[in-house]
């Protein structure tokens, strides 16, 4: 937040380099409306102009972030609570088990909600999964709006899908490499599918390792290619060559902004079922929308879409349609 007022400040009235944090130091009063995106901002406000929070992640009403348990791999859908949480750090492995950390999570995550509920301002969520979330905390349903995010349609990124690029096989992950992004269970469905279905990786992460170790024990290595972080550059690329996007991730997605950046290329996209994830998605109009973890219905989606053309050049021509009409920035509005 403090680079993001200076940025504005810079741009705007030409300040200099020692304009510090507007928050901490009281100057609110010469804005007219603020716009918070980290929540640990809400403890320096002091209601000298009008704020807005956007709220892009769980950390509000989950004290580890995540809503999900690593230990049985699924999602959590209790409400925040002490003895609830606490059971999920040490038991199910939904965060840190030390407890230092847990104890200043729940801390975190308890004065933002007290803040939010007594200075009552408004909150736009970024989908209505984290809506609701909100909601079971306590959080007023009228101080509360959902605006799905929106990108910049770039058309000439990327050509349309064309009978050669879906020959050629290639299916796209694009994202970080941790287990909750559901790696582990793609690797598992893509050795269920025809041997010419090729993935590219896009991404890097700390559970790499283990995640071409279980390539190489499927014996489907030869059919994986690692192209670690991307720049924009070389991820058009690789939206260019892909028949599709897939989007397997096993916690709540507070959004489904890999959604959108498919569409924006003319690429359907398989996705998970989990979190804000379908709000961004028409099932069977704009990608295919499977429940998590279940490496069989994945891989006849990934199947399906490598065996029908026109079905996979409907699904991403509706996509971009999709896009354009709902998720564009000129386009969006509270």
């Amino acid at each position: 937040m403090q680079t993001y007022i200076r940025s504005l400040l810079e741009h705007q009235t030409n300040a200099s380099q020692e304009t510090v944090n507007l928050l901490e130091i009281g100057k609110q009063s010469q804005f007219d409306m603020l716009h918070l995106h980290e929540p640990k901002q809400l403890s320096a406000l002091t209601r000298e102009c009008p704020t807005v929070f956007t709220l892009h992640n769980h950390s509000t009403y989950c004290p580890s972030g995540t809503k999900y348990f690593s230990t049985a791999q699924e999602c959590c859908d209790r409400p925040m609570s002490y003895l609830g949480c606490t059971w999920g750090h040490l038991v199910e492995g939904c965060g840190s088990r030390r407890p230092q950390r847990i104890l200043k999570n729940f801390q975190t995550s308890y004065q933002e909600l007290v803040i939010l509920k007594k200075t009552q301002i408004p909150i736009i969520a970024v989908s209505e999964y984290a809506r609701q979330q909100l909601i079971s905390q306590g959080i007023s349903a009228k101080q509360v709006t959902t605006v799905h995010h929106g990108i910049k349609a770039n058309v000439t990124e990327t050509d349309p899908l064309t009978y050669s690029i879906h020959q050629e096989q290639r299916l796209l992950f694009a994202g970080r490499i941790i287990p909750e992004k559901g790696l582990v269970w793609l690797l598992r469905a893509l050795a269920k599918t025809p041997p010419s279905t090729q993935l590219d990786i896009a991404g890097e992460g700390w559970f790499e390792p283990q995640v071409k170790k279980l390539a190489k024990d499927l014996k489907i290595e030869n059919r994986i290619t690692w192209h670690g972080w991307c720049d924009r550059k070389t991820l058009n690329r690789l939206y260019q060559q892909s028949f599709a996007v897939v989007f397997p991730s096993l916690w709540p997605e507070p959004a489904g902004l890999i959604t959108l950046e498919a569409y924006a290329r003319s690429r359907p996209v398989i996705a998970s079922n989990v979190g804000g994830i379908p709000e961004y998605m028409i099932p069977n109009q704009t990608g295919l929308l499977v429940p998590p973890n279940q490496p069989d219905v994945l891989a006849e989606a990934i199947t399906t879409l490598t065996t029908d053309l026109n079905r996979t050049t409907y699904l991403a021509e509706q996509g971009y349609i999709y896009l354009q009409k709902y998720f564009t920035l000129s386009l969006i509005h509270i």
